[in-house]
C-alpha cells in the first residue's frame, strides 16, 4: 500500500510539471495547444463549424479572418483533438474546448458565461473554478473516439489544476423556444442545481424554462432529445442553472451547466492511469 501511493504522488507530480502531457488513441491525441500555430488553427476550426455549417452570425473581423475569436481567447488554454495523420497543423486539429480557470479569468475581467448568467453562487462556492466552452469537433470526426479523447483531456485538465467546479454555457441548436420545450422542461425538473450551485439568468436575457406541464412531460423521449454534449454532463452528475438565455449571434439556445469534479477526476484516475504513465514515460 505505501508503494502504491507513492508511484500514485510520483505520477501526480510528473503530471504538474508537464500539463501538455498528451493521451493517444491510435492516429488520434488530446492534449493543450502548445503555440499560437495550433491556437490559431483551433479558431480557424470553430469558425467553419460554428458559422459555416451552424450558421451563427459572423463579425466583420471574423468573416475576413475566416476566425472565431473574442476577448476571453487570449488568456484561455485550449485542448485540441489532433489527427497526426494529417500533414498540417491546420488540419490536424480536429476538436477543440477553450479552457478558462479562475485564475485567467481574473486576468480577463470576468467569466465569458457572466455576459449570461449571475455567477455569484459561483463565485462564493468554495473551490477552484473551471469555464469549459467554444467546442466543436470537425464533422469526418464526430464519433465515440474524438469525443471520449476531448471528456479525457477535460478530466487531466481538472486533476492537473485541482478543479472543484466545472461550469459553461451548453446549446441546444436554434432559437426557437418551441423547438426546446420538452428539453428545458426537463433539464429544470429533473436537473436543476441546489442552491449553493445555482446560476441564474441575468434578468434582460432571460427566458423561463418550464413550458410544458410536469405530467405530460416523457423524461426518457426528453433526455434522448438532448446534444450529446449536454447528455455527457448530465452523465457526470451535472446540474443547470435556473433560467435559458437566446444568443441570437450563435443560433443557440444556452443552459448554464455545472459539475462538481470530485467524482469525474477520480473515476478518469483509477481508469486511465495507466495510459497516463505511458503518455509520461
Amino acid at each position: 500500500m505505501i508503494e502504491e501511493k507513492s508511484t500514485n504522488n510520483l505520477l501526480e507530480l510528473n503530471l504538474r510539471r508537464d500539463e501538455h502531457v498528451e493521451l493517444r488513441a491510435g492516429n488520434l491525441g488530446v492534449r493543450l495547444a502548445k503555440n499560437d500555430e495550433e491556437r490559431d488553427a483551433a479558431r480557424a476550426l470553430r469558425y467553419r463549424i460554428f458559422y459555416e455549417e451552424m450558421g451563427a452570425i459572423p463579425s466583420e473581423q471574423a468573416v475576413r479572418t475566416k476566425r472565431d475569436f473574442d476577448d476571453f481567447d487570449q488568456y484561455a488554454d485550449y485542448l485540441l483533438v489532433i489527427d497526426y495523420d494529417q500533414s498540417t497543423v491546420m488540419d490536424q486539429v480536429v476538436g477543440t474546448y477553450r479552457l478558462l480557470p479562475q485564475e485567467k479569468a481574473d486576468l480577463a475581467g470576468k467569466f465569458y458565461s457572466a455576459g449570461e448568467y449571475d455567477l455569484s453562487a459561483l463565485q462564493e462556492y468554495p473551490g477552484r473554478l473551471l469555464e469549459v466552452g467554444r467546442s466543436c469537433i470537425d464533422a469526418k470526426y464526430r464519433g465515440r473516439v474524438a469525443m471520449q479523447l476531448l471528456w479525457e483531456g477535460i478530466a487531466l485538465y481538472i486533476f492537473i489544476h485541482r478543479i472543484d467546479i466545472l461550469f459553461g454555457c451548453a446549446s441546444l441548436p436554434g432559437t426557437n423556444l418551441a423547438d426546446h420545450a420538452e428539453s428545458l422542461t426537463y433539464l429544470y425538473h429533473a436537473h436543476l442545481a441546489p442552491p449553493a450551485l445555482r446560476v441564474t439568468a441575468v434578468p434582460e436575457r432571460r427566458v423561463e424554462m418550464v413550458h410544458m406541464d410536469l405530467h405530460s412531460l416523457n423524461h426518457r423521449h426528453a433526455l434522448v432529445k438532448l446534444p450529446p454534449l449536454i447528455k455527457g454532463y448530465l452523465r457526470l452528475g451535472g446540474y443547470v442553472g435556473d433560467g435559458a438565455v437566446i444568443d441570437e449571434q450563435f443560433n443557440t439556445t444556452d443552459v448554464a451547466i455545472i459539475v462538481k469534479t470530485e467524482l469525474f477526476a477520480d473515476k478518469y484516475y483509477r481508469h486511465y492511469e495507466r495510459r497516463l504513465r505511458d503518455a509520461l514515460e
